[in-house]
């Protein structure tokens, strides 16, 4: 027969036992959230047609190396250099921390690397004083956060090593289709949104809003795939509806 203060021991070992055990399997969530990939919701159309508001896509840390900026967004501290540090491709889609305030994360697409010189003419991208490739490819919507659709003409835009992409363009001439050249920076990228004429990316300066040249120190990672897609705008609607809103042929798909 055990005796009452054998009996105590015993609860305050299982208890002490299952606690570390907790804190061990946490521990072990943070590490693999920070070191291999960290899902992120896209609010905006800045991104749209490659994303649209409501998909959770999922950003792999590994490519750019890892900082400050690759801890879990909840965790805002100072940045600090790249250990491991690669630099993105043009062409890469990438969540970063905005330099205006690192406990927001954003999206866009690298257009330049550092030496690069970038510069907008009517719409068009010229890198290094060559255009980048522009072709047609039909019309589409762009979705708003208010649940309204705008129409758009769809491009395919070329960059310099055969990478292709689609983006949108609301307007024929747009308030920042033209931009003077600038050369980006070492330690710099220049991004821009899909969706051309509604974001706020590298064109735009940081005290205007915008993200200015975005430091490669505040890349969170690249992003490659959606794990899921809802439609935001079924949050006003009652909630036996709220399943239809599920954009099930975006789910665990590549992103371009």
């Amino acid at each position: 027969m055990s005796t009452p203060g054998v009996t105590q021991k015993k609860k305050e070992a299982g208890w002490l036992k299952g606690t570390i055990d907790l804190i061990v399997i946490v521990a072990i969530a943070l590490v693999a959230k920070t070191a291999v990939a960290e899902p992120f919701y896209v609010p905006s159309a800045s991104m749209e047609p490659t994303l649209l508001i409501g998909d959770e896509l999922l950003a792999m840390k590994f490519p750019y190396g890892y900082g400050t900026s690759s801890l879990p967004s909840f965790i805002d501290l100072p940045q600090t250099a790249h250990v491991l540090a690669a630099l993105p491709k043009r062409g890469d889609v990438v969540v970063f921390r905005w330099p205006g305030d690192t406990s927001q994360i954003w999206v866009k697409r690298v257009i330049g690397l550092p030496g690069d010189r970038i510069a907008l003419k009517d719409g068009r991208v010229v890198i290094n004083g060559t255009p980048v490739g522009l072709k047609p490819d039909g019309n589409g919507e762009v979705q708003t956060g208010q649940g309204g659709d705008i129409a758009a003409r769809k491009f395919i835009e070329t960059l310099p090593g055969g990478k292709q992409h689609l983006i949108f363009k609301m307007m024929s001439e747009g308030p920042l289709d033209n931009i003077p050249e600038i050369t980006v920076p070492p330690g710099h990228i220049f991004v821009m949104g899909d969706n051309r004429d509604d974001s706020a990316d590298s064109r735009v300066p940081l005290d205007q809003g915008g993200v200015g040249l975005l430091p490669v120190d505040n890349l969170v990672g690249r992003v490659d795939a959606l794990v899921g897609s809802w439609d935001l705008t079924m949050r006003d609607k009652p909630l036996w509806q709220w399943p239809s809103g599920l954009r099930l042929s975006r789910f665990f798909t590549a992103v371009h």
